[in-house]
C-alpha cells in the first residue's frame, strides 16, 4: 500500500520509523529482534537506509597510501524484503544520488519492485566523509529531483535503452526530504524551498522532514511549504537525544539548533543515563504538541536502537 494512501485513509496520526541496515559481517537477525518491540504501535512503514561507498586509505610497505571505496551497510533490498516478511507492513527503501549511476538506480528499482516494494524515498545523499562536497557520479543524478524524475519515468514504462517503446511500468509512490532549518547547502531558506518544490513538481506525493528539536521551526515551515504551493503531506522527523556527545554533534552533523528550554535541562545532566531521561521527556511532549497540530504520521529516526523510542511511542500512542 502506497504511503500516501495511509496518510488519507485514517483521521488520527501514525507511528512510523526508520533502520539503518546492519553494517557487513553483523546479523540481520539482532536487527529484527530488536525493532520487533515498536511493532506493538502498530507502524504502517518501516524506512530502510540505503548507503552509498565510503572511501579508506590503505598504507603500503613501501609508504604509499592506496584509496580504497567499500560498501559497510550493503543489504537494503533484502532487509526490505525480511520486513515485509516477518512484520506485514510496507518498506520504504531509501534510495540516493550520490554514489551511484542512472543504471544501478534503474536496477535497483527494479529489484524493489518486484519483491512487492510500492514506495521509495529519494534523496540526493551527502558527500563521502572524506570529501568536502557533494560530487554526483559520471553517469548519475546531480538532484535529488533528477532522481524523482527518473523514478516517475519508471511509472510511465520509460527505462534507460528503451526511449521510444513503453515497457513495462512500476507503480512507485515517491517521498522526499524537507529541511525545516535550510539545508546547510542552500544559501536561503528562499532557495531551498524552490528546490523543495522542484521535487514536488517532478512527482513526489509526500514529504520526510529532518529532525527538529523546536516544534515551531516544524509550524513556521509547513506555513512556508503551503505559501509555495506545496500541498503533499509534510511528516515530522524526530529523535530522542540520548548522550552527551549528542548535544555537540547532532547540531554540527545535521545544522539545527536545540531550544534554549531543552538546553536548560540538559546542561543539568551529568552523564548519559540523564540526557536520555531528558530526551525522552522532550520527544514525548514534542509528539504530543505534533499530534496535537495534527500531523500525519510521526516518524522516528531510531538509529536502529528500539528502547528510547518505545518508551516514547508508550506515552503517545
Amino acid at each position: 500500500m502506497k504511503v500516501t494512501d495511509y496518510l488519507k485513509n485514517t483521521d488520527k496520526t501514525h507511528f512510523s520509523f526508520e533502520i539503518l541496515p546492519p553494517l557487513k559481517g553483523q546479523s540481520l537477525t539482532n536487527l529484527l529482534e530488536g525493532i520487533t518491540p515498536l511493532m506493538e504501535f502498530k507502524p504502517p512503514f518501516i524506512d530502510v537506509t540505503y548507503h552509498r561507498e565510503e572511501y579508506m586509505y590503505k598504507k603500503h610497505a613501501n609508504g604509499l597510501l592506496e584509496k580504497i571505496s567499500t560498501r559497510k551497510r550493503p543489504g537494503t533490498v533484502g532487509i526490505c524484503a525480511a520486513i515485509m516478511n516477518k512484520f506485514k507492513v510496507d518498506a520504504v527503501p531509501h534510495l540516493l544520488c550520490g554514489g551511484f549511476s542512472k543504471e544501478e538506480t534503474e536496477n535497483a528499482l527494479i529489484d524493489l519492485y518486484f519483491i512487492g516494494i510500492e514506495n521509495v524515498l529519494a534523496l540526493r545523499g551527502d558527500a563521502p566523509k572524506l570529501e568536502a562536497n557533494f560530487i554526483p557520479n559520471k553517469d548519475g543524478h546531480r538532484y535529488a529531483s533528477e532522481l524523482v524524475g527518473q523514478i516517475i519515468g519508471m511509472n510511465q514504462g520509460k527505462y534507460l535503452h528503451d526511449e521510444t517503446e513503453i515497457g513495462f511500468q512500476t507503480d512507485f509512490c515517491i517521498g522526499v526530504s524537507g529541511y525545516p532549518e535550510k539545508h546547510f547547502e542552500a544559501p536561503s531558506l528562499y532557495f531551498d524551498l524552490k528546490k523543495l518544490k522542484e521535487k514536488i513538481d517532478a512527482g513526489a506525493t509526500y514529504i520526510v522532514t529532518q529532525m527538529f528539536f523546536d516544534n515551531q521551526k516544524y509550524f513556521d515551515f509547513v506555513e512556508k511549504v503551503r505559501a509555495a504551493g506545496i500541498n503533499v503531506p509534510i511528516i515530522p522527523g524526530l529523535k530522542p537525544i540520548t548522550t552527551l556527545s549528542q548535544i555537540v554533534n547532532l547540531p554540527k552533523t545535521f545544522f539545527l539548533d536545540l531550544p534554549d528550554a531543552l538546553m536548560v535541562e540538559l546542561e543539568k545532566c551529568k552523564n548519559n543515563a540523564d540526557v536520555k531521561e531528558v530526551g525522552i521527556e522532550w520527544a514525548i511532549l514534542q509528539s504530543k504538541e505534533l499530534v496535537k497540530y495534527g500531523v500525519p504520521t510521526l516518524h522516528y529516526y531510531t538509529m536502529s536502537k528500539a528502547d528510547t523510542t518505545y518508551k516514547v511511542a508508550k506515552e503517545v500512542f
